[in-house]
């Protein structure tokens, strides 16, 4: 191993071992300290190991396509809020949030991009693993450390909305970065997760959305930058068979639709959504850890005996209808499980019912069940 490789690999996994130890940092320190951290090792990092591969001459038209694509990002998420309305998220220019989020979030951004590069253009594959899990720690602890996860709604938070977005996107930041320079992704990351800290309120959207929303755009990103300025050169230089760009086409594409089905499912917030059976209630015609698949309600006709979905209590049932009645022109529905004794207590009307039962998928939600007991031990 060379003394320029042996630097490398002592800075980087001095880096990441540093950005381990800010995981489990106190509830909100993790992100301060990062900062604290990325600074100087930014500075360590750029001064100490040297700078290889010329950048794409492209490198000015592609900055501008991903400011755009970022900007189109930022504006889709404020409009989404005209849909699924606006929220108080706490954020804005204020004096604690400005030391806690803005101005932490605004040195980890470039100083885990310069890091990156630096990695990257060594062309060294461990260099290259390197960047891509400090990029993702940094990008973790920009939201949340360790202690934060404190229950099953925390942690999908940060599972959906950072880590599986970040695990894809990390793929787009390492590509960008080697042949177009740190700036395009500095600029995606300002507009795409700091600038939300600087205002107060937000989209409603579900987060489940957000999260694929969050995952598919790099995805988007790099299928059109690439198709515009490296596909040529590729098939210039005969670095690409017909069957592989076959094959990639098509395994893109399924990829891409087993996640928007799946999502769709998830969020609940279109035609069709799941729910997990957390309890014996159903079995028989539901099991414990059944997916039930549900058409949202919109006023369709509900008769004795349908399996639905509801909400009571803040918490969402599926049980089925055992009586309707009409009282002084309202309809109640008295609902009751299969497997138990008697009729769940009280009544729903038409607002609490969520939608109907039509489909199953037995056995798939164990890992949600599992992770949710994690949190009760």
């Amino acid at each position: 191993m060379t003394i320029d490789r042996k630097k490398i690999y002592i800075i980087s996994s001095s880096i990441l071992a540093v950005l381990l130890v800010a995981l489990f940092a106190p509830m909100g320190s993790g992100r301060i300290l990062a900062a604290i951290l990325l600074l100087p090792a930014a500075g360590i990092t750029y001064v100490m190991i040297k700078k290889r591969l010329a950048l794409s001459i492209n490198k000015n038209q592609v900055t501008m396509i991903v400011t755009l694509i970022a900007l189109l990002y930022f504006v889709f998420y404020y409009v989404s809020g005209v849909r699924f309305g606006f929220t108080k998220t706490g954020y804005g220019p204020k004096p604690d949030i400005l030391f806690r989020f803005i101005i932490p979030i605004a040195v980890i951004i470039p100083c885990n991009e310069i890091i990156r590069h630096v990695l990257c253009v060594q062309k060294d594959r461990g260099a290259t693993v390197f960047a891509y899990l400090i990029s993702l720690c940094s990008e973790i602890l920009i939201c949340a450390t360790i202690p934060d996860i404190t229950n099953m709604a925390t942690f999908m938070d940060v599972v959906g909305l950072t880590l599986f977005p970040g695990i894809v996107a990390n793929l787009f930041f390492n590509y960008m970065t080697v042949r177009y320079g740190f700036a395009p992704n500095i600029i995606y990351k300002a507009f795409t997760v700091w600038i939300f800290y600087l205002i107060p309120y937000g989209s409603g959207i579900a987060n489940s959305l957000l999260g694929f929303i969050n995952l598919l755009l790099p995805i988007v990103a790099y299928l059109f930058i690439d198709s515009l300025y490296e596909k040529k050169r590729r098939y210039a230089l005969g670095n690409t068979s017909p069957i592989v760009r076959v094959a990639s086409g098509i395994l893109t594409a399924a990829v891409l639709i087993i996640m928007t089905g799946t999502v769709m499912l998830v969020s609940n917030q279109f035609k069709y959504g799941a729910l997990v059976i957390a309890t014996d209630s159903m079995t028989g015609e539901l099991n414990k850890a059944d997916v039930a698949i549900f058409e949202s309600y919109d006023e369709q006709p509900v008769i004795e005996g349908q399996v639905i979905v509801f909400e009571k209590n803040n918490t969402m049932i599926v049980h089925r209808v055992a009586d309707i009645q009409i009282i002084n022109g309202v309809t109640r529905y008295y609902t009751k499980g299969d497997a138990n004794e008697g009729l769940d207590a009280g009544y729903i009307l038409d607002s609490d019912i969520v939608g109907l039962v039509n489909y199953k998928v037995p056995y798939l939600g164990y890992p949600t069940l599992w992770i949710r007991s994690l949190f009760k031990r």
